[in-house]
């Protein structure tokens, strides 16, 4: 009789102990472990050392400097090797190796880089390397589990492994602008999840183990103490689209025409022409053959708005096709006033010649 119940006892024990091992499996853990492998440490040589804070007042790129080196993260994209990374983690580079998950290492070549979207494509020698699973960041969830993994503080060197830190999605189209660098930092992923210096160009990853985000910068405080818990990240799709333009040509081109020469309306312009208004751009010059001449604007009118957006200088348009990363061959809609009454007018960018 004892000996039977002791072999239940252990038969039960069993159970128990899977039940216990099976409910400490989560769509987070299942994330990191689906994840983790395609994320890699990029560590580069520098050409010159230097210390470089964004001027946007209280950002600082979370990336740890040492003389002449620098170390980051990136994510494997697809099973040929092609790496995505931030732009300023190779900043400088003379040398870029990468370390994948279990020590392995590699030289990697620079395919191209993109200042104005801080992004980087990368690339090393091989097949069939793990790569990550790609999300649409146009369907995001406030409030919904994200992880970020990454190098923070150099931690990947230990134990050939990414870190992971986990929090939500906090906001979502949190627009920047145009920044003095001249990168442009708009609809990024706000996110409360850890980032640190190292971890910049790593992935931000939802709960079913998709690519939604590259981890970029770190809102700081004034004295620039530490991280205060809020993280922000390109979306994915916008990331993939600069990604793939980089594999194709190694550049991104984003040379265009529209044909106008404008300046803002003042009281003086306004007065002479007998405007209901002092606002917009008035239109001074047209070059010939121009996106501009072709949609029949003429001089003297005036550009209210461009995409839904008041212009007021003229660098406003300007800003307004970068910060949208529009290019040639994609559509401004113009408010325009002329002969007394409002238009709308769809004028197509064209290549600059």
């Amino acid at each position: 009789m004892s000996r039977r119940l002791f072999v239940i006892v252990l038969f039960s024990g069993s159970i128990f102990g899977n039940g216990i091992s099976n409910s400490r499996e989560t769509s987070i853990t299942r994330a990191i472990k689906k994840t983790g492998p395609s994320v890699v440490s990029i560590n580069v040589e520098q050409s010159t050392s230097s210390v470089s804070f964004d001027p946007f007042l209280g950002f600082m790129y979370p990336r740890e400097i040492f003389p002449m080196k620098s170390s980051g993260s990136g994510v494997i994209i697809s099973p040929d090797g092609f790496i995505l990374t931030n732009s300023h983690v190779i900043e400088n580079a003379a040398e870029i190796s990468v370390v994948l998950s279990g020590g392995y290492k590699h030289n990697a070549e620079l395919v191209g880089v993109d200042l104005t979207s801080d992004l980087a494509l990368l690339k090393i020698s091989g097949i069939d390397f793990p790569y990550a699973s790609i999300s649409d960041s146009d369907d995001l969830i406030i409030g919904e589990w994200v992880v970020a993994l990454g190098n923070p503080f150099q931690l990947f060197s230990i134990n050939n492994k990414p870190s992971a830190s986990i929090g939500i999605i906090s906001a979502t189209n949190m627009d920047f602008g145009v920044q003095e660098s001249g990168k442009v930092l708009q609809n990024m992923i706000q996110t409360d999840a850890a980032i640190n210096p190292g971890n910049s160009g790593g992935p931000l990853v939802n709960s079913l183990g998709e690519v939604i985000g590259i981890n970029t910068f770190i809102f700081k405080d004034r004295d620039l103490r530490g991280a205060v818990g809020i993280g922000f990240a390109i979306p994915i799709n916008s990331a993939m689209k600069i990604a793939k333009e980089l594999r194709k040509t190694g550049q991104i081109d984003r040379g265009y025409s529209t044909g106008l020469v404008v300046q803002a309306v003042n009281r003086t312009i306004s007065n002479y022409l007998n405007l209901p208004f002092i606002k917009g751009l008035i239109i001074i010059e047209i070059d010939k053959d121009s996106p501009a001449q072709k949609n029949n604007l003429n001089l003297g009118d005036v550009i209210i708005s461009v995409n839904t957006i008041e212009v007021n200088k003229p660098v406003d348009i300007r800003n307004i096709i970068l910060e949208n990363d529009l290019r040639a061959g994609d559509d401004l809609s113009l408010k325009v006033f002329t002969g007394n009454e409002y238009k709308t007018i769809k004028m197509k960018l064209e290549k600059y010649k």
